[in-house]
């Protein structure tokens, strides 16, 4: 054990140290002087929001173990404010080799607090799991992947800037799910890796925060806020509904499980996240926020008896089904949707533009999870070679091999 406490000694601060030196020698060559980072914006309460999202929301969003609560809160933040200055420093690079456009300073912070949230979500696939050390080398490598993503998406598919920036849950959720399944499993005897009722109330707290905030992160960048925002929260406000009737109604015994809806309740808004902006109709947006609740709480059923055991997958808080499933949901409803728009405006006569719009919309979705899953696998390999001295299985999930904790929180 000391030896172990004198690794992580040697390596996290002198890690972290080395990065924020490199993030400030590249401030200093002054590349963010391409755009005018201090030119005024309009950008501020939804930023504030996203941030309040990323920070708090997600940060007790993760506490889901009884026994790791210190490293879920204390390594999402830290992974954020790493991250941010990593995807503020990327974005100034593309503004810099013109592969994007020039804007606001406000506008590449929001888009980098954005970006850093498929961080988040990728954390709570190896929560426990990995090191401080590992899980600062996935951000960097998950940051760069995402933003080639994207640049992809933009460039070859001609996919709007917003819209490329929604799949962010999606490349989160799969990404994740790769690298955990590169991790040892871990042996159901220790029974480390299970909630208690203090944890389960401080993860239902982030999950009602994410759910107040979250119109703000779908409409950041919308170009039609107002209709973003009502379309979010409607469809918000139907899946928590949809969240409470399917726990009563899946429950063995017919009462609300805490799990349910700590899963389901956010599942709209991932739902709408790439149509939230062009969805006409206020009862379209209701529907998906159901079909989104229904997708998560069945799903997890599904995944977790059938699907994870035979693919070796330990998903700690469940990102797949609150995150994953739903985003795929929303990807399929973007196609349908623009087909419908598409081919109603033009009397379904020109049916070569929807064959084209479909192509785009599929290859986006395609190249997103495909990247995501490839990038994500070859991450997890990396992260377990030697180098990064992979925390031994019995070490899972628990505070007291990072944190100075209580007696008597190690005893709850």
């Amino acid at each position: 054990m000391p030896a172990r406490y004198l690794n992580f000694r040697c390596s996290v601060p002198w890690l972290i140290l080395l990065l924020q030196t490199l993030f400030l020698l590249l401030s200093l060559f002054d590349l963010t002087g391409v755009s005018d980072i201090y030119s005024p914006s309009e950008f501020y309460p939804e930023f504030q929001d996203v941030n309040h999202i990323v920070i708090f929301g997600f940060g007790f969003f993760l506490v889901v173990l009884r026994r790791y609560g210190f490293s879920s809160m204390g390594f999402n933040f830290l992974l954020v404010v790493l991250g941010v200055q990593c995807s503020v420093l990327v974005e100034e690079c593309l503004v810099f080799l013109r592969a994007q456009q020039s804007g606001p300073g406000m506008n590449s912070l929001a888009k980098a607090m954005v970006s850093v949230t498929a961080v988040v979500i990728s954390t709570g696939a190896v929560l426990g799991k990995a090191n401080p050390v590992q899980l600062i080398v996935m951000t960097l490598v998950e940051l760069i992947f995402f933003y080639v993503s994207r640049f992809i998406n933009r460039i070859f598919l001609q996919v709007p800037e917003p819209l490329s920036l929604m799949h962010v849950h999606l490349f989160g959720a799969y990404f994740g799910l790769a690298v955990t399944s590169c991790f040892p499993d871990f042996p159901p005897a220790l029974d480390k890796n299970r909630s208690s009722p203090t944890s389960e109330l401080f993860s239902m707290l982030g999950t009602v925060f994410v759910w107040v905030f979250w119109p703000s992160f779908n409409s950041i960048l919308a170009d039609s806020k107002r209709k973003a925002v009502l379309n979010t929260y409607l469809a918000l406000a139907v899946s928590a509904v949809g969240a409470f009737m399917l726990s009563a109604l899946t429950s063995k015994d017919g009462k609300f499980r805490m799990a349910h809806i700590h899963s389901a309740a956010l599942a709209g808004g991932v739902a709408v996240s790439l149509t939230a902006h062009s969805i006409q109709h206020p009862w379209i947006a209701m529907i998906l926020g159901l079909l989104g609740s229904v997708v998560t709480i069945l799903g997890s059923h599904c995944l977790q008896r059938c699907f994870h055991p035979a693919l070796r997958l330990q998903d700690t808080s469940g990102v797949h089904f609150t995150f994953g499933l739903p985003a795929v949901l929303g990807a399929v409803a973007a196609v349908v949707l623009c087909v419908v728009e598409e081919g109603i405006e033009k009397q379904w006569n020109d049916l070569s533009s929807l064959g084209y719009l479909v192509f785009v919309d599929l290859g986006a979705f395609c190249q997103t999870i495909c990247t995501a899953l490839i990038t994500g696998l070859i991450t997890g390999l990396i992260l377990n070679i030697k180098l990064f001295k992979a925390v031994h299985v019995s070490k899972y999930f628990d505070d007291q091999f990072y944190w100075e904790v209580s007696f008597k929180m190690i005893s709850d």
